[in-house]
């Protein structure tokens, strides 16, 4: 159930993540954002970054193995990325309709899913 709960807080920490790094590309389409300073859009994505913290910590502590968990540091990172891109993915389709995910992005992700078939491999 430990398992089950981290990815759960990893797609949530991801989610803010990707808006702190990525959802300020959109700023400049808001009346309100419009005008902002490079300094003011760094803080205001620090700001979303810092959410992503109150998700990722707990998430990483629940499971690590010398917490107790099932999952070794190298398995938690490399799940970490998988949910990543697939945050990103969906938060591309979603957020930048002009973008398209092509067949070499798929084959790639498929690569890192398998990667982390190999990882988990025992």
């Amino acid at each position: 159930m430990k398992s089950f709960y981290t990815i759960i807080l990893l797609i949530l920490s991801n989610t803010f993540m990707t808006f702190a790094w990525y959802g300020h590309l959109k700023f400049k389409e808001l009346k309100w954002f419009e005008n902002l300073g490079l300094i003011s859009i760094v803080m205001i994505s620090w700001g979303i970054a810092l959410f992503e913290y109150f998700f990722q910590v707990p998430a990483n502590r629940m499971v690590f193995n010398e917490n107790g968990g099932p999952f070794s540091l190298v398995e938690l990172k490399v799940l970490q990325e998988v949910i990543t891109l697939i945050v990103f993915m969906v938060f591309t389709l979603l957020f930048f309709k002009n973008e398209t995910i092509k067949l070499n992005h798929i084959i790639g992700f498929g690569f890192l899913i398998l990667a982390v078939y190999f990882i988990f491999k025992k």
